[in-house]
């Protein structure tokens, strides 16, 4: 990646645009503010203010560096998680890959801070992103595959490839679909077939290997998702018996979310020797910040005994506004600033006076756009003024809401300060 793109975003002013950051550090540097090495609790951040842990972002980045190593997968997280190149930059640093993305938007980012190799986990079928990607073509160190899941969705990437002068062929990998009622993918076998010969017959397009996402596969069991994941390996073995990755230096097998890497693992081990070597590539990406909900409960480690357990690095510190009655409270963070698609955030610590403590008997019910409501039993001790840190599910919106996050360590100095760009 550029170390000069990554250090800019030290000289970024300070100003009223991020939320939660101290009023009187206006005007200053992020790299400025960042050596100050304020406290996240003293050093005049307001509420709410969103705070990864230093040290469970460390824990995250080397257990999964550890894992794929281990397992033999190659590893290309999915950047659309934080949006954050210097995340992406760790990710790279501890062994990645590359970085997956979603939408063309996000591939620019990426290119803009120097990554060298992106997996579009989407078909591409912008005419105007595929005139700026054949320009970024001419870069010889940037490696670029994409999905294809339609003759139709070839044969546009080929026609706008084709007319911007695209210097080289882009990469694409069939991508088979979890099953009936899934998102998207090709659905049976005998049209990924189909959309192969289409992109073999197409100018600037490379057929390159098979991927999928086994997240999407309905009903999710392990015998589900096991049964999918053999139907991959399985397609990319017949296309490369009927001679279709002929050529190839190194075929292409991906799938990987964060909530079934072990059955990826499992079923990558198990492919046969191809007529190139095999990149096994591995997508998942919420484990950089994992959670304190959806991930939490899904995450594979929890089924891998001995194989390490990653951290929740996301807490959320709103303040007590209102205590109304004793069985109710009110901070001051909701829905603009917590993620709540798939669960609400819980209650884990309460600060009071410098004092950190357990949040016994207070339960998140709700969210309204700036308060979150809260349950409070008669064991719960909380009054107005004092700090909750709430755990938060599904990191990808939570990342979404914060464009300058400060990074801090377990006694609140802040080391850092995470950009994003949604």
């Amino acid at each position: 990646m550029s170390s000069e793109a990554l250090a800019r975003l030290s000289d970024e002013r300070v100003d009223h645009r991020f939320r939660g950051l101290p009023p009187d550090a206006d005007g200053l540097t992020v790299g400025e503010l960042a050596a100050q090495r304020r406290n996240l609790f003293t050093g005049g951040f307001t509420t709410p203010v969103l705070a990864l842990s230093a040290e469970h972002l460390e824990h995250n980045l080397r257990l999964m560096a550890a894992y794929t190593q281990r397992h033999g997968l190659a590893f290309a997280p999915h950047g659309k998680t934080s949006m954050a190149p210097q995340l992406f930059a760790r990710q790279i640093e501890h062994g990645a890959w590359g970085i997956t993305l979603a939408v063309p938007h996000q591939v620019r980012v990426a290119r803009a801070f120097g990554v060298r190799r992106v997996f579009l986990a989407n078909e591409l079928v912008d005419a105007a992103a595929l005139r700026w990607l054949a320009a970024e073509l001419a870069d010889p160190a940037f490696r670029f595959v994409c999905y294809a899941d339609s003759v139709r969705g070839v044969e546009l990437m080929d026609a706008a490839l084709a007319e911007a002068g695209a210097p080289r062929p882009v990469d694409v990998v069939v991508e088979l679909a979890a099953g009936e009622g899934a998102r998207t993918g090709v659905r049976t076998e005998a049209e990924c077939a189909r959309v192969a010969d289409a992109v073999a017959a197409a100018r600037t397009l490379r057929l390159a290997g098979v991927a999928g996402y086994e997240g999407e596969v309905p009903r999710a069991t392990p015998e589900r998702v096991r049964a999918w994941l053999d139907r991959l390996v399985a397609l990319a073995v017949e296309f490369d018996k009927a001679g279709r990755f002929a050529g190839l230096d190194e075929i292409v097998v991906s799938a990987g979310g964060s909530a079934w890497f072990d059955a990826v693992a499992d079923a990558f081990a198990a492919l046969p020797e191809l007529s190139a070597p095999v990149l096994k590539l591995l997508r998942s990406g919420a484990y950089v910040s994992h959670d304190d909900g959806h991930y939490r409960r899904l995450t594979p480690f929890t089924r891998m005994p001995g194989e390490g357990a990653l951290e929740p690095a996301f807490r959320l510190w709103a303040q007590v506004v209102s205590r109304p009655t004793a069985e109710q409270a009110f901070v001051n963070a909701g829905k603009r600033d917590a993620a709540h698609d798939l669960d609400l955030p819980v209650a884990r610590v309460v600060r009071r006076g410098g004092t950190e403590r357990p949040a016994a008997g207070i339960e998140v019910t709700g969210l309204s756009d700036q308060h979150a409501w809260l349950r409070t039993s008669p064991e719960a001790d909380l009054e107005v003024g004092d700090w909750v840190g709430l755990g938060l599910s599904h990191p990808c919106t939570s990342f979404d809401k914060w464009q300058l996050i400060p990074v801090a360590e377990a006694d609140g100095t802040v080391v850092d300060y995470v950009r994003t760009f949604f």
